[in-house]
């Protein structure tokens, strides 16, 4: 048999997905590891769906997304970003990752250079790598709440860097980026005429300060935004996400589309529409109790002595773990099989986070206390 793909074989190991693999063998887990909503589909969006599919909606959709989809994320971005974002910027696809995939296959070529966060989540790398790009990390320093400084991103920019990606607010860090660092990000790729991926999955999900686009900042076309019905709301099966860019890139990222699914699933799209369109009451209910359960956790750590990150938006927290003497995937599995509590392991999202774990809060809150007491006493228990 002729060797198989030499760019997949060589894709690195989601540090998560080996986490998650390993809880699903662990009875009565207490599941931190996973950055998933724990809330059911609003039923105002299911009964859209079910209304689609009892009124034959179930055929091939135009490439780019319904017509009624893309008309209503247009007028929601345009609204929240208060610039005019018109129907040919906007491309539906299935889920965020898509848009992601597609994104940088719109705008790169093999050997081309990517800059992207570290910490970070490491699909990232993983697109980069599946496109035969180069992955250029760029630190998010811890002591500066995890938000890069110019130097950090300017050291790292060559002839051959073809884009920034950004994500806030954060995953991994649930760093929320400030109007400075979001205008300095904009700054140099305008000055060395990059283009900007910015993943904004959780603009919703802001506890404190603002949530600040490089979309709204876009002169010249050179801002991807995509997003998605993922997290806000409690979408994640769903699988639609969504891209705003130039009509020129949106053009090519329909060519990506074609050959990757055709178009998002037609049901899902009328899910979507409706998520859009109907009461907001979810979203606004979902932030309270997520800030909720940040707030108890983080108040555990501090009662316990633990060292953690304070997050300002979505719904994760970093934990460090320098204390013990084991790095991030062996603490996590040593934590799995003793406490039975999964955490991601920090080092899947980058070298900087190496000594750190992730828990996510999107689980009911007496197991997320629980889990976080488990994790304090482990992490005391190791204590070099």
């Amino acid at each position: 048999m002729k060797e198989l793909s030499k760019i997949v074989q060589n894709l690195p190991e989601s540090g998560i997905r080996k986490l998650q693999d390993a809880a699903r063998e662990v009875p009565d887990c207490i599941r931190l590891e996973t950055g998933e909503p724990n809330f059911i589909t609003p039923k105002y969006i299911c009964d859209a769906a079910k209304k689609a599919m009892d009124d034959g909606f179930t055929k091939y959709t135009p490439v780019p997304g319904i017509k009624t989809l893309r008309e209503v994320v247009a007028e929601d971005f345009s609204k929240r970003l208060g610039i005019d974002i018109k129907i040919s910027e906007v491309v539906i696809t299935g889920g965020a990752v898509m848009a992601l995939n597609a994104a940088l296959g719109s705008i790169g070529n093999p050997g081309d250079e990517i800059l992207i966060p570290d910490p970070a989540w490491p699909v990232y790398e993983m697109l980069t790598l599946g496109h035969d790009m180069i992955p250029v990390p760029y630190v998010m320093p811890a002591d500066n709440g995890f938000e890069p400084r110019r130097e950090d991103i300017e050291s790292r920019i060559t002839d051959k860097t073809k884009a920034i990606m950004v994500n806030t607010p954060s995953n991994p860090t649930g760093a929320v980026f400030s109007e400075e660092t979001v205008k300095m990000i904009m700054e140099l790729a305008e000055k060395y005429d990059l283009y900007v991926i910015s993943d904004e999955i959780y603009d919703f999900l802001v506890y404190e300060g603002a949530h600040y686009s490089l979309k709204s900042l876009d002169k010249d076309g050179r801002v991807i935004l995509v997003s998605g019905a993922s997290k806000k709301y409690a979408m994640t099966g769903w699988r639609i996400g969504y891209a705003i860019a130039s009509e020129e890139i949106v053009t090519l990222m329909n060519q990506m589309m074609v050959m990757m699914m055709g178009n998002a699933t037609a049901v899902a799209q009328k899910a979507a529409e409706a998520s859009i369109t109907g009461p907001q009451d979810f979203v606004e209910e979902s932030v309270a109790i997520y800030k909720a359960r940040r707030d108890a956790a983080v108040e555990i750590f501090r009662e316990e002595g633990v060292g953690c990150y304070y997050p300002h938006g979505s719904f994760y927290i970093m934990v460090d773990i320098a204390c013990c003497d084991m790095d991030s995937e062996e603490f996590a599995l040593k934590l799995l099989a003793e406490d039975k509590v999964a955490v991601a392991p920090g080092g899947t999202f980058g070298k900087s986070a190496s000594q750190m774990i992730r828990i996510s809060c999107g689980t009911d809150m007496e197991d997320l206390k629980e889990g976080v007491r488990r994790l304090c006493r482990f992490i005391k228990k190791y204590t070099k």
